[in-house]
């Protein structure tokens, strides 16, 4: 798995931007995010699915095809059906809707920070940042979009 300081430090010599998913991730930090620039080896698929899984993310260690993500779209599995609701919404990301933080949101911002003290035991350092920066900061990111 590519490390947070190792995504940092590429970061800084491409520019590469923040890519905010509907509900606020930052594909362009996430260990999933398989979409160019940000293309994953095969190994580093098979870490992040083994992380998953030992975070309790997956009840098993899933295929590099299941765990690769190219970002929100229809055929997409959303936990919170997230991407048919904006897409419903003709918006594009939750930051943009009326409704935020809507009932929805606030269930997908505490389910996912449930998981932090699991990552925070599981993940090395840079595994956890790498996490914080493309999970845990959800909601951040989208109060900062609203700004």
């Amino acid at each position: 798995m590519q490390s947070y300081k190792d995504t940092a430090d590429e970061d800084k010599k491409t520019a590469k931007k923040k890519i905010l998913a509907a509900c606020g991730n930052d594909c362009s930090v996430c260990p999933r995010y398989n979409a160019p620039p940000y293309e994953k080896t095969d190994d580093e698929l098979r870490h992040t699915a083994e992380l998953w899984y030992k975070i309790g993310y997956r009840d098993r260690v899933v295929s590099n095809d299941e765990i690769s993500c190219s970002g929100c779209k229809p055929e997409n599995w959303c936990r919170y059906r997230v991407v048919s609701c904006y897409r419903d919404k003709g918006i594009h990301n939750c930051s943009e809707c009326p409704e935020f933080p809507c009932g929805t949101m606030r269930e997908c911002f505490a389910v996912t920070m449930s998981f932090a003290p699991k990552c925070r035991e599981i993940c090395t350092d840079e595994e956890y940042e790498q996490m914080k920066k493309a999970f845990f900061e959800k909601e951040k990111n989208l109060k900062a979009e609203q700004e």
